[in-house]
């Protein structure tokens, strides 16, 4: 699908006599939004394209990019707290908070009580949230193979390993 190319008009506050035309944002993959980039940049745009993409993709199954991240936890390490959950996701304990409270109505997680700490809640996925949980993860491999489409399996570990070593090295800061 062709995009138009969006334009930038400069401000009249230039202090120049001429007025110049109208500025050509470049399109993904172009100038400073592409391999000229800054690299945090690029990861943010490479983010945002995703997560754009699995948004569409999961639309249907009534589940947002935020909600998939949460259930996907909640497999992984059933008996999570939601503040747990909110730290792995990189969400704020508000947002999750109110997507735990809509996963719960929709009878997607439990909420069962820590045996030790009572105060701590601790979810896990009920029958109809695994099953969803499973439709969505259909749908996201098939967008993960189109992210690694070009790479072979050498390349793509490397990229994970590269992506992986960036979190821990940044989470020092």
């Amino acid at each position: 699908m062709l995009r138009k190319t969006p334009t930038i008009t400069r401000s009249k506050s230039l202090g120049k006599t001429a007025e110049p035309g109208p500025v050509q944002v470049p399109a993904p993959g172009e100038g400073k939004r592409g391999e000229q980039g800054y690299l945090g940049y690029l990861l943010r745009q490479a983010h945002a394209a995703v997560r754009l993409t699995m948004e569409r993709t999961l639309a249907d199954l009534g589940v947002t990019s935020p909600q998939f991240a949460v259930l996907t936890m909640l497999n992984a390490y059933p008996g999570l707290s939601g503040a747990d959950v909110a730290r792995l996701t990189f969400l704020t304990p508000q947002t999750v908070g109110v997507i735990i409270r809509n996963l719960e109505r929709d009878g997607a997680i439990l909420m069962t009580p820590h045996p030790v700490h009572g105060r701590i809640q601790q979810w896990t996925l009920t029958k109809r949230g695994a099953t969803l949980l499973k439709a969505c993860r259909e749908r996201v491999i098939a967008l993960e193979k189109r992210l690694a489409g070009g790479l072979d399996a050498k390349a793509e570990a490397s990229i994970r390993r590269w992506l992986a070593n960036v979190a821990t090295e940044l989470q020092e800061d």
